[in-house]
């Protein structure tokens, strides 16, 4: 069996010493295999780690801290990826930052992402409407929208346990996995005499 074998490219990816042999020299075959399954090992395990990270992202955690305290919410882009990653855009960004509780139905649900405060308002940027079977119940959190389905923007609700017969016809993109006794605290409203606030957005690390 041959000892050595023929370099004719150089392999500016992996620049270690038998890559980076001068074209046409003959380097120890042995070598040459290990150094390519090294790196084969390398880029497998990096894009294993990529590709985790990216999950856990895409299926990460929206921390509200608001002024009666704090609450989890599971995002669930297999449910509604699009709305999952333009809530993580703006929560990211410090869009909820301050923006109250502008309308709370005791029973019902709690509504909030309106920057301006009156139900009237959003970011600017419309989502097509990710209606799915994913059943309404108790810290389901729903999109916001006018009667056009596809006007959802930056409003979203967190039910409490009224909101069984949304199923289907508002975009579900979350779940309060901890926290809903905060939500039941907020003060009651449309809108609330003095509304509670979220204090900051963002995605758990």
């Amino acid at each position: 069996m041959a000892r050595y074998c023929q370099i004719t490219i150089r392999d500016y990816v992996f620049p270690d010493y038998a890559f980076m042999k001068p074209l046409h020299e003959k380097v120890p075959l042995m070598s040459f295999i290990n150094s390519l399954s090294l790196k084969s090992t390398i880029l497998g395990a990096l894009f294993f780690i990529m590709s985790q990270t990216a999950a856990t992202a895409a299926n990460g955690t929206l921390v509200l801290e608001t002024s009666q305290g704090q609450i989890e919410i599971e995002m669930l882009p297999d449910v509604a990826p699009n709305h999952v990653a333009r809530i993580s855009e703006l929560a990211s960004s410090g869009f909820y930052d301050g923006i109250i509780f502008h309308r709370i139905i005791s029973g019902f649900m709690a509504q909030t992402g309106d920057p301006t405060g009156t139900g009237m308002g959003g970011s600017g940027q419309k989502l097509d409407a990710e209606f799915s079977d994913y059943q309404y119940r108790e810290g389901t959190v729903g999109m916001a929208r006018s009667m056009d389905p596809n006007s959802g923007d930056s409003q979203f609700f967190i039910c409490f346990d009224g909101c069984g017969h949304l199923t289907g016809q508002y975009t579900v993109w979350g779940q309060v996995s901890k926290g809903m006794d905060v939500v039941h605290k907020l003060a009651v409203g449309e809108p609330p005499a003095n509304p509670d606030r979220i204090i900051s957005a963002g995605m758990a690390e």
